[in-house]
């Protein structure tokens, strides 16, 4: 984001000209943003953003081992308004996309104010400034084009895409914490952090305290072991499966990583959750910064398990330790 210092040293003429373009082709539009706080299911991992106008400043969330803050307490939601409303010009691209799996609209939004956004430079990564215009909910990712004689500020962003509707919360029917969303082991890995915290793939802390792991289940490695799940008497589905799960370790030297392949391994042989059908090996891999001429602390072993799918979600409920949210009466 642009800093108070940018726009210092603005032309006065050229700033007055532009401001009154900008509040005539908007119509002194204004915009209203709306605080959203992050959640993160201990069952999977999986990601929610829930609007804080359903939480009261004491709401707790989910004290998994990977969602390590108390959300909602006074040093977190409460220091920050709810909802802030600015006026400037708001303009949107469409683009349509064809994939194969779905057709839909990709929606570029540009917002232009005379004022920098004070509040979206306070809140941290566990929280969001959404704001809601012509049916399109949005977030910005980037400021930029600054100029400082213009003292005009840009955000940019894309609108939320049409797949990722259920994980914007604006009702609580909108989401069930009592069961997995994912179909594959990574409830059982994630369980699996006595020695550093294991976040799911694409889905970790921003800037994660080291030693930190991450779990990577490739899906084209799910295969069926069996012709067809067993069904039980009250109707349980039971299919063997197995893939291949990577783990990739930052942090740990080689000492903790030896002991993190031995705790799988009695994992696997005391509790019969998965087995290891491989001979995994932990290995050395390279993450570098030029900068600094030096190389990251990175480990990388893969392991090829059989596990029942049906036993994910018993493991997954152990997770759960405590209330997610506690709501606004």
């Amino acid at each position: 984001m642009s800093t108070v210092a940018e726009s210092s040293g603005a032309n006065p003429q050229l700033a007055a000209g532009l401001a009154e373009g900008l509040s005539t082709l908007s119509l002194n539009q204004t915009v209203v943003f709306t605080l959203y706080v992050k959640l993160i299911l201990p069952l999977d991992g999986y990601v929610f953003w829930v609007n804080s106008n359903l939480l009261n400043d004491s709401a707790l969330y989910g004290e998994a081992q990977f969602n390590q803050l108390k959300y909602g307490n006074s040093s977190e939601l409460g220091s920050l308004p709810k909802i802030i409303t600015v006026q400037g010009s708001l303009h949107y691209a469409t683009d349509i996309m064809q994939d194969q799996d779905r057709i839909a609209s990709k929606n570029h939004v540009v917002f232009t104010t005379q004022q920098q956004i004070q509040d979206f430079n306070l809140v941290n990564p566990n929280m969001m400034y959404l704001a809601k215009f012509d049916e399109l909910q949005f977030a910005f990712s980037k400021s930029g084009n600054f100029y400082n004689q213009a003292a005009l500020y840009h955000y940019r962003g894309d609108a939320v895409y049409s797949v990722m509707n259920k994980q914007i919360i604006n009702s609580m029917s909108d989401i069930d914490t009592t069961d997995v969303i994912v179909s594959n082991s990574l409830p059982m890995w994630l369980a699996l952090n006595q020695f550093f915290p294991m976040y799911p793939a694409f889905l970790g802390e921003q800037n994660a305290a080291l030693p930190f792991a991450s779990v990577y289940i490739d899906p084209k490695t799910t295969q069926a072991l069996q012709a067809s799940p067993y069904i039980d008497l009250n109707s349980s589905h039971f299919q063997l499966v197995k893939e291949t799960v990577k783990i990739e370790i930052f942090g740990a030297k080689n000492a903790a990583a030896l002991e993190f392949v031995d705790y799988v391994n009695n994992y696997s042989i005391t509790t019969d959750g998965f087995g290891v059908m491989n001979m995994p090996v932990m290995q050395d891999e390279h993450v570098t910064q030029k900068e600094l001429g030096i190389i990251a602390m990175k480990k990388v072993i893969s392991f090829e398990i059989s596990y029942y799918q049906q036993n994910i979600l018993n493991i997954a409920q152990k997770l759960i330790t405590s209330a997610f949210i506690t709501l606004t009466p």
